[in-house]
């Protein structure tokens, strides 16, 4: 019986050691790390919250730029880092994207990571130029069908939201139009306003917002689950498509195996963030919504992305990488 005692204390020891640890935390700076390059939407709304979490953790929160390879690089990097609440990753609408397009990645979309709380959904936007024949959305969906690949729509990329979410409005509508992928956010929109060929394009409210202001583009619809305030004039697509919805977000993650301790502060400092009502209006100003909720509400909700577009891409053929 004693001889057993070492070997229980040995298992026991990092356990002890990892509460009082847990405890402690945090004792130094946490750094986010984000996929994205500065100046971004992503990055202004992760350095809004970094700024309020660092006032409630009594530590600074430090974003670490690692744009590059679609998001992997950064994906990767915090997948690796060691599971104590110091190395965090901001998460996107195109993590799930990626993972649903990917035919092998250097972590697992899943179970490498810890999930923390959504923060912000940003829905998308139906748009065309102001001088397009087409003044709603069911004007348009008649016009696609009237003339199958003939409609032209952009999108910031193969594999990107925007592709698959007007994929899969194609899909919901019965219609098929024609992809012209662009590199970036707002190419398809500035190319939409140059007078080409497009005739519209999937795109978040903080890039359309304001040419719709300028009276340079209409908007026939948004892809929330229902009318967004920020937009209360617009319907949602899903009125005429019930079902459809398609939205892109940011949330924080960090590496499996977090301590319940520490996942738990960095979700409560997180949510009370994202509940201020600067940072609410702020947002709006974004083009986005506040959302948060429980590591398990966010963890649901990415895993359910990321079958939806695996689905979509094997659907609609999408070639993967």
């Amino acid at each position: 019986m004693f001889s057993s005692l070492p070997r229980l204390l040995c298992c026991l020891l990092p356990l002890t050691a990892m509460s009082v640890f847990a405890q402690d935390f945090p004792s130094r700076a946490v750094t986010v790390t984000n996929s994205f390059a500065p100046g971004g939407n992503a990055d202004i709304v992760l350095r809004l919250v970094a700024e309020r979490m660092a006032a409630g953790l009594g530590q600074a929160v430090v974003v670490d730029n690692r744009p590059g390879a679609n998001g992997v690089i950064a994906a990767e990097a915090v997948a690796r880092a060691r599971p104590d609440g110091y190395t965090l990753l901001l998460v996107s609408g195109a993590f799930p994207t990626l993972v649903a397009t990917s035919k092998k990645l250097p972590f697992d979309p899943v179970k490498s990571y810890s999930w923390l709380s959504m923060m912000i959904s940003y829905p998308l936007v139906v748009v065309v130029a102001a001088d397009s024949p087409y003044k709603t959305l069911a004007e348009l969906v008649a016009g696609a069908k009237a003339a199958p690949g003939k409609l032209t729509y952009s999108s910031a990329g193969v594999g990107s939201l925007f592709h698959l979410a007007t994929e899969s409005f194609d899909a919901t509508a019965g219609i098929d139009m024609t992809h012209v992928p662009y590199k970036g956010g707002s190419a398809p929109l500035a190319e939409l306003l140059g007078g080409s060929k497009l005739d519209l394009t999937f795109n978040t409210l903080s890039v359309v917002g304001p040419q719709l202001k300028a009276g340079k583009v209409r908007a026939l619809a948004i892809t929330s689950a229902a009318r967004s305030p920020l937009l209360p004039g617009v319907p949602a697509v899903a009125e005429t498509y019930p079902g459809y919805e398609a939205s892109s977000f940011l949330g924080i993650a960090g590496p499996a195996g977090l301590p319940a301790p520490v996942a738990e502060r960095l979700n409560r400092e997180i949510r009370k963030v994202v509940a201020m009502a600067e940072i609410r209006q702020r947002f709006a100003e974004l083009g986005g919504t506040p959302v948060s909720g429980t590591p398990e509400e966010m963890g649901s909700y990415v895993e359910g992305e990321i079958a939806r577009w695996t689905r979509i891409v094997a659907a609609k053929k999408i070639e993967v990488q």
